[in-house]
């Protein structure tokens, strides 16, 4: 059992709790702990992943589903990367990230793209004209189960933002240069005075970058950066889960004068199967048996991820009865481990009989004894102790059932 504490209590929120009183609990609790209001604070930093790892739960609807039903042990048990989650916990990258995900900006424009640090570049926000590190981007993408199970490729087609290529970054076009901000001095900052306190604030004239250019390149319209298209190869493994997240180093936006490009995070959302169901490794499925089967035992084939295997069933076999087939399950991430895969049996009742087969029905069932079906033995006396409860009581008020 997971020693870890309860992702409600954690955020401090009832489990009926909207997304958005969830959103309003995590987004107050992250400020407090958050690393830059507590430098080398290792309590405050703890809290600021405890607080975020809660969060990443509870604010998808399949997460805290999973969660609602099984607690951490959805995570633990034959977990697929789910961000980092597990035994361990998330790193303090990761949650930065996160954190930054879900308050930090609108990254490209309110699309499938969402910048972990507020899209810097685009929002003026920027001072320095020096190499900067481009945004990490994350993108969510539905996979088949099938995609799950084995493994895939996916070509990813998309717009990135990145230095210009006519311009080389530099937002001036033709041989025209950037000059220093007149209004700032190059510092990128404009100073006012308002009785006691100055207020700083990025420079209108410069967008914060301390520069401005007379000639501005037609491709970028001076702002130095523009999307391009970019084609990317995705290995899917085998074994991931809703809500595993790929890594690609350095497919994220490119850096700004010639920094480094950041990182590309695909977040992975597995669709339902129509036959097969998972729960961490473990797979499940629900295949129908004829009536004689369950009644003299038998043999029948019956799904797996790796095809039909052989089930063999005892006589007398009922309804809902589960058989397990160890190592049939899904595989791990890493390959190491496999879980089992797990059949429930339903009966079948033939149909489109034919003509004799009432007569022959009728005689097999004038051979039974009520001691062959001991099922229906229990419902009978159950419902016997119910009506005789029901007269005590009849008899102790004065009135009839």
């Amino acid at each position: 059992m997971s020693k870890k504490r309860d992702c409600y209590d954690v955020l401090g929120v009832p489990r009926t709790a909207s997304d958005e009183q969830i959103k309003k609990a995590y987004r107050k609790l992250a400020m407090k702990y958050h690393p830059d209001r507590n430098p080398g604070d290792k309590e405050a930093e703890e809290k600021f992943k405890e607080t975020t790892e809660a969060y990443e739960i509870l604010c998808r609807v399949e997460t805290r589903q999973r969660y609602d039903q099984f607690g951490w042990e959805a995570f633990e048990r034959g977990r697929s990367g789910f961000g980092g989650m597990g035994g361990g916990g998330i790193d303090l990258e990761e949650a930065l990230r996160a954190f930054a995900s879900a308050f930090g900006g609108g990254g490209m424009g309110g699309g499938i793209f969402e910048s972990f640090f507020g899209g810097m570049g685009r929002s003026g926000t920027r001072h320095s004209t020096g190499p900067t590190r481009g945004a990490d981007l994350r993108y969510d993408m539905e996979i088949d189960f099938e995609e799950a199970a084995f493994g895939s490729k996916r070509e990813l087609s998309l717009q990135i933002v990145e230095d210009c290529r006519e311009c080389k970054g530099t937002g001036a076009a033709g041989n025209s240069k950037r000059e220093t901000c007149r209004h700032c001095r190059g510092q990128g900052m404009t100073i006012s005075s308002n009785g006691f306190f100055q207020v700083r604030q990025p420079c209108p004239h410069c967008g914060g970058t301390g520069e401005v250019v007379k000639t501005p390149c037609t491709a970028c319209h001076g702002e130095g950066r523009a999307k391009a298209a970019r084609k990317l190869e995705l290995s899917i493994p085998a074994g991931v889960d809703t809500g595993a997240r790929l890594r690609l180093t350095g497919k994220g936006e490119g850096g700004a004068h010639g920094g480094e490009a950041g990182d590309l995070f695909v977040v992975l959302h597995v669709r339902e199967h129509e036959l097969f169901k998972r729960d961490g490794m473990d797979t499940f499925c629900d295949v129908p048996i004829p009536f004689h089967i369950a009644a003299r035992g038998g043999e029948v084939q019956v799904p797996t991820l790796r095809g039909d295997v052989p089930l063999k069933i005892p006589a007398g076999t009922q309804g809902g009865k589960t058989f397990t087939l160890p190592g049939l399950g899904m595989s791990d991430v890493r390959g190491r481990s496999t879980g089992d895969h797990h059949v429930r049996v339903g009966i079948e009742v033939p149909v489109d009989l034919p003509r004799n087969a009432g007569d022959l029905l009728a005689a097999f069932g004038a051979s039974l004894t009520e001691a062959q079906h001991p099922q229906l033995g229990k419902v009978r006396k159950k419902a016997k102790k119910f009506y005789e409860r029901r007269e005590v009581m009849a008899s102790a008020t004065g009135k009839t059932s």
